[in-house]
């Protein structure tokens, strides 16, 4: 019997997953639940399906085996809690609570609970972030010595229309959430890398004062537009992490990681490999192009004799796994996502199957409550240090995962 997913939230983000939950064989049964009755009703037209529900309380009280968050990014730490609770699986949508007491709550509720949580981090997939952890298994690094993350998005893209959507008529009272209360696409770049947390931070903010009024008043008496923090971590390195919202950049998520042995860099100019003696690898922006790839073509009666395995990857010659890279991973994925959108350089159909696959196995999946501990509160404590005029303050900790794996 296969998994039966409600997705929380019909709103533009979970456009793009709705099609995959759908797609994947492991899936048996997607409910849409949106507390708007007129949008719920039209994306369950638009994606042919049956079954809905009005509000995640009713969602928790069906038969569905896993819940799907993609509600407004200051529920989730609350609704995860909720769901897992009522026994249900929980994929969650960036951020995975937005106060140290919230992130507390969801790491003990997942302590004790028998399901599945997980955060839809889409920076674990970044084929930078792919192609750095593989580097770093092979101690090609060396030791870590200095990483750097940043996530610039500029209100002039896009980021008007989402707090409208978010927020409603009073949008301008949310939409000044600190910048460093979203920090797991810039933090989980580093930390899934080398596993090494967060320890200790001073982090500095930029006072906005554009004429939107967006940081002059706002729910969270939050004035920065943008924040810098600078981290201890527990390895012996340092650790640069930007969270800018006000700056003339075309936007990027991106990463940098300095080793003894050699480092990784990103820029507006493209990707490098750099040593010790100048040299440079091949050209790094082709190998981490999100360019799409074949998908895999194998021999029916080899992968499958019977002709019975849902997750045989056998497909079309001319298929194609969307918005890939080559260092991407897509021999694993289904058969079933050749073809499908994909989205965030390439993350979305990993972070679906990923979770699917733990649901089904009861396995601990990677971006588990933990992790997901680990990339939020750096963020939270720094915001503090950021008010504080940048004073030095220690990140907590909530430990591994009870069976002691973690990053």
């Amino acid at each position: 019997m296969g998994l039966h997913v409600g997705i929380v939230g019909a709103g533009a983000f979970a456009q793009a997953f709705i099609p995959l939950f759908k797609a994947h064989p492991l899936v048996e049964r997607v409910v849409l639940c949106d507390l708007d009755a007129e949008k719920l009703a039209r994306s369950a037209a638009r994606f042919q399906i049956e079954d809905t529900s009005p509000s995640l309380e009713d969602l928790c009280r069906t038969t569905v085996d896993a819940v799907c968050l993609f509600t407004q990014n200051w529920l989730h730490g609350p609704q995860a809690v909720e769901a897992m609770e009522a026994g249900k699986h929980v994929y969650s949508a960036v951020p995975p609570g937005i106060s140290v007491d919230e992130i507390e709550k969801l790491v003990a509720a997942a302590a004790v609970s028998d399901a599945v949580y997980m955060l839809g981090e889409t920076s674990y997939y970044y084929p930078g972030v792919l192609y750095c952890r593989e580097r770093y298994a092979k101690g090609d690094f060396g030791r870590i010595v200095y990483g750097q993350a940043e996530y610039y998005h500029d209100w002039d893209h896009g980021l008007y229309d989402v707090a409208r959507w978010r927020g409603g008529v009073n949008w301008r009272e949310t939409a000044g959430i600190p910048p460093m209360y979203y920090p797991t696409h810039s933090t989980s770049q580093i930390i899934s890398v080398t596993g090494a947390r967060m320890t200790r931070v001073s982090c500095q903010g930029f006072r906005d004062v554009h004429e939107d009024g967006i940081y002059a008043g706002n729910d969270w008496s939050n004035p920065f537009s943008n924040q810098s923090a600078l981290y201890s971590m527990s390895d012996g390195s340092v650790c640069r992490i930007n969270e800018f919202r006000r700056v003339g950049h075309p936007g990027c998520v991106r990463m940098g990681l300095q080793g003894t042995e050699g480092g990784f860099e990103q820029s507006g100019d493209g990707a490098a490999w750099l040593r010790k003696d100048g040299e440079r690898m091949e050209n790094l922006d082709r190998l981490l192009a999100c360019t799409g790839q074949p998908a895999p073509v194998s021999d029916p009666a080899e992968s499958d004799p019977a002709g019975s395995d849902p997750m045989s990857r056998v497909t079309a010659s001319d298929g194609t796994h969307l918005g890939v890279s080559a260092v991407h991973p897509v021999e694993r994925l289904p058969a079933a996502f050749a073809g499908l959108p994909n989205g965030h350089a390439g993350s979305h159909q990993f972070l679906v199957d990923d979770f699917v696959q733990a649901c089904v196995n009861r396995t601990l999946p990677p971006n588990n409550a933990w992790d997901a501990a680990r990339y939020m509160l750096p963020g939270l404590v720094a915001h503090e240090s950021a008010l504080q005029g940048g004073a030095l303050l220690p990140v907590p900790d909530l430990g591994d995962p009870p069976d002691g794996s973690g990053n």
